[in-house]
Parts: C-alpha cells; structure tokens; sequence
C-alpha cells in the first residue's frame, strides 16, 4: 500500500491519508472544499464549494499518478439536497466519463461545509 500526500490539496485533518494506492487503485478520503495554502473554507455557497472539492479532488488523484477522467465511483455528500441541482450541474462538468455515484445527504460536514467527495480511481 502507498501512501499518498500532496501539498496542493488540503491536508488531512485527522488520522488519515488523502488516498492509498492498492492493487492498481486508487481510494481517496472525502475531499472538503478547503483551500490548500491557507486551510480554510472556500467562500461561498454550494458552487463554489464543490468546485474546490472537485479541485482538491483531482490534486490528490494526479499525485497518485491517475486522474480525475479514470474515476470508478465516487461518494458526494451534501449538507442539504436541496443542492442536489446545482452541485449535479458542476459534477457534470468535471465527471464526463459518468462513473458510478452514491449521493447522500449528511446531517453534517467537517469544518460546517456544504459538500464532501471521495473517489475510487484506476491508476
């Protein structure tokens, strides 16, 4: 198993790692929409906020040598469907390849956020 860390994704805020790479995958932990250089939340609503998840998604999958085009299956949490729309919309722009999804709505996020992704990926 390998670890993978990347200084252009936020870093971990627990014990854990953004992803391991096993057996010719790739398994991320849940990308939170935090701006790597400063830790903090991205201003804004659910926009903008997935397109720093999305962002710091792709980060951690290009550090582990695969991409955001060769993703398996991804785990979206919401804070409120009510975002399902617009969070949808945005996912369609980076997610072309149409992999498998769960989408679920969580009572609460990390840090108060809106959106949280995590992702299987051939490396």
């Amino acid at each position: 198993m390998k670890i993978i860390q990347t200084d252009k994704a936020p870093a971990a805020i627990g014990p854990y790692s953004q992803a391991v790479c096993i057996g010719g995958l790739v398994f991320t932990s849940g990308q939170i929409p935090l701006v790597p250089e400063t830790g903090s939340v991205v201003e804004g609503a659910i926009h903008e906020q997935a397109l720093q998840a999305i962002k710091n998604l792709k980060a951690v999958l290009e550090a582990a040598g695969s991409s955001l085009d060769k993703v398996i299956k991804t785990t979206c949490f919401l804070s409120d469907m009510n975002a399902f729309t617009v969070f949808n919309e945005i996912y369609a722009e980076y997610f072309s390849g149409k992999p498998a999804r769960s989408t679920v709505a969580v009572k609460q996020l990390p840090r108060g956020v809106l959106v949280e992704i995590e992702a299987v990926a051939e490396l």
